[in-house]
């Protein structure tokens, strides 16, 4: 099987289909304002790639590998991201939305989700370590059985986390956020 190889270049104001997207390897390259609704992602690689203002939204991923690609603006609203290739594993959220995507049983050690929108999302069985939440609404957002060690919920908000179900050692909560550590008790808390 042949692999399509492009380095450095800029797409701006694509709508991506299918045949466009699948067995492709994408280094240091830029997505602007780009449409993949039409995609289902199959064996496509990026590394160090940027994604500002691109549309995502009910887009299948599988077999895709994110080394070093930050999405900023981006709208992943119901994405299941469970087939990524976790080996050599990294990428980041700015300001993007997240609301009913799936993370379920993934290794997202030091993962950024900064100033973004994630309601409903699915942790379950994840690995959070080490893995910042900055200004991000995580209503409904489902964390069992999930490892958040050392994960940073700080200036975060709305969300609901059981203690008992999840591995929370040394993670950081403001006191506002005690509340969402023990609604199952259905205490009282004031401030």
């Amino acid at each position: 099987m042949l692999f399509d190889y492009l380095l450095n270049q800029k797409f701006e104001d694509v709508f991506f289909l299918e045949a466009h997207i699948k067995y492709k390897e994408y280094e240091n390259c830029s997505f602007h304002n780009c449409n993949f609704t039409a995609c289902i992602f199959q064996t496509v690689s990026f590394v160090d790639c940027n994604f500002f203002d691109c549309n995502f939204k009910d887009t299948k991923i599988n077999y895709v590998s994110l080394r070093g690609v930050q999405f900023t603006k981006c709208d992943f609203t119901a994405v299941n991201f469970a087939m990524t290739d976790q080996v050599i594993f990294e990428f980041n959220f700015k300001d993007c939305l997240l609301d009913y995507a799936k993370f379920y049983a993934l290794k997202l050690k030091k993962m950024q989700f900064i100033n973004c929108s994630m309601i409903s999302v699915d942790f379950m069985a994840s690995d959070l370590t080490e893995a910042v939440f900055d200004h991000c609404n995580l209503r409904r957002a489902v964390f069992i059985d999930t490892i958040a060690h050392k994960t940073d919920f700080y200036t975060s908000y709305d969300y609901t986390i059981d203690p008992e179900k999840n591995k929370v050692k040394k993670a950081v909560f403001s006191t506002d956020g005690l509340k969402g550590l023990l609604e199952k008790y259905d205490l009282v808390i004031k401030t």
